[in-house]
């Protein structure tokens, strides 16, 4: 009886210690998902009550933008998100942009584009669960993520920097003329 009791210990120990093995590593922006890798899946809701499932959208270059209103460089970001690649890009059949707001209730969300002027899809990310499958769960955003036709993961980028905002919208344009 001795043994199996120790066999159960052993096992639950060797159980545990697999689990610590497999804890997310994230890079020094948050981030633990990698360029090169497949974009995990999900669904999200949009203010319009439609749902998107990213896997659904293989075939099109997407653009992922993890927001929410009490973001100050977020709201610094959107304007030129929608006036440099929405608007330029929206009629494109082969793209697909989603603002993905980080756990906030749809009344706030839909006044948080409309204060923005974005025009672009929104939605909602309750308990961040979409963002965790990204980013750590408490990391910061504002964040974009460039997903390929294939559904790869091409670009991740972090705040709004000028240069780096410049390099994503090049990388949009240079995707769709393909």
């Amino acid at each position: 009886m001795k043994k199996v009791g120790f066999l159960i210990f052993c096992l639950f120990a060797m159980c545990s210690m697999a689990g610590k093995a497999q804890d997310v590593v994230a890079d020094s922006t948050g981030y633990i998902v990698k360029v090169g890798e497949m974009a995990p899946d999900f669904t999200v809701k949009l203010t319009d009550g439609k749902s998107i499932t990213l896997s659904e959208l293989r075939g099109k270059v997407v653009m992922l933008q993890f927001t929410a209103s009490w973001c100050g460089v977020c709201r610094k970001e959107m304007p030129f998100i929608e006036k440099d690649i929405w608007l330029r890009h929206k009629s494109n059949p082969d793209f697909m942009l989603i603002g993905i707001d980080r756990d906030e209730p749809l009344e706030k969300v839909i006044a948080f584009g409309k204060s923005t002027g974005v025009t672009y899809p929104l939605g909602l990310d309750p308990g961040a669960d979409i963002f965790a499958k990204y980013a750590l769960r408490k990391a910061g955003i504002t964040r974009n993520v460039l997903i390929d036709k294939e559904g790869r993961i091409v670009k991740l980028t972090r705040l709004y920097n000028p240069e780096e905002f410049a390099s994503l919208v090049k990388e949009i344009d240079g995707m769709l003329s393909e």
